[in-house]
């Protein structure tokens, strides 16, 4: 076994370790040992890849990042332990940042760039603020990527995540998407596996094609559009949804058209069967 196949084979067993604040001071230590060149070239060489090792699976703890920011670059990524409710992966090119924990409370600041949480744990434990809104955790897994500007997208693979704003608020459950954008919060979610024609109209604004387009499952895009849309169109968006799947007892036509708090949770909690 040559010395690249060696240096291979050691770094292919090593664990995933919290990184000591002292790995560079010991490198350097190391390197500055007086020993063969050949030797010191093999060091050097080994210490680059075990130093590019460190950069590609970093792996901290929210207590030993509290109040600092974590910045990865083009080719890095690391991952941060919430405690013990589970992990959140950030992408090569992130800023993220871990302000002051409270007891029941576990919290990031996605400054840019893109997560990817796994949560398991009750609701409302973990929460991510980025320019936009704050997502939070309702048990999930999920992707969310931001830019300075708050622009951004929420994909949930597991669960569901409750994105909100200033009293906006968009549910997505697993299988759904939802955009976010800058002093207006998070957008209407939709299922990925939605036409491609709903996708694109939910930016336009084009109700009549997002009504068209809709399918069962949609009840989930067309149930926010409801709140979402002008007054005089909210009977076209209740008229379809009566269309598409049975209206539960309990949800009244003019209880729904005046977005009654309790009157559009009962058929949310209906509605949810079939997202």
């Amino acid at each position: 076994m040559d010395d690249r196949e060696e240096v291979k084979s050691v770094l292919e067993h090593l664990p995933l370790v919290q990184a000591p604040d002292a790995i560079w001071t010991s490198i350097e230590a190391a390197l500055d040992e007086h020993r063969s060149p050949a030797r010191r070239q093999w060091q050097w060489g080994f210490a680059a890849v075990a130093v590019s090792a460190l950069l590609v699976v970093g792996y901290w703890t929210v207590g030993h990042r509290t109040g600092q920011w974590i910045e990865t670059d083009s080719k890095s990524r690391t991952t941060l332990r919430i405690g013990e409710i589970g992990f959140v992966e950030i992408e090569p090119g992130t800023r993220v940042r871990v302000p002051a924990t409270q007891p029941g409370e576990h919290r990031l600041t996605l400054a840019r760039g893109e997560i990817r949480a796994k949560i398991s744990a009750p609701p409302r434990l973990f929460f991510v603020d980025t320019a936009s809104g704050t997502a939070i955790d309702l048990g999930c897994e999920y992707t969310l990527s931001d830019d300075e500007l708050g622009l951004g997208l929420l994909q949930v693979t597991k669960g569901w995540v409750s994105f909100q704003w200033k009293g906006v608020e968009s549910l997505v459950p697993a299988g759904a998407s939802c955009r976010t954008y800058p002093k207006i919060g998070p957008g209407i979610p939709y299922f990925d596996d939605a036409s491609q024609r709903l996708k694109d109209a939910l930016g336009n604004d084009a109700i009549d094609v997002i009504l068209a387009e809709s399918r069962v499952r949609d009840t989930l895009t067309l149930w926010h559009l409801l709140q979402r849309v002008p007054a005089e169109e909210r009977a076209r968006v209740y008229d379809r949804i009566a269309a598409l799947t049975p209206v539960p007892d309990g949800v009244s036509r003019d209880k729904a058209l005046r977005l009654d708090p309790e009157t559009l949770k009962l058929w949310k909690d209906e509605l949810a069967w079939k997202w």
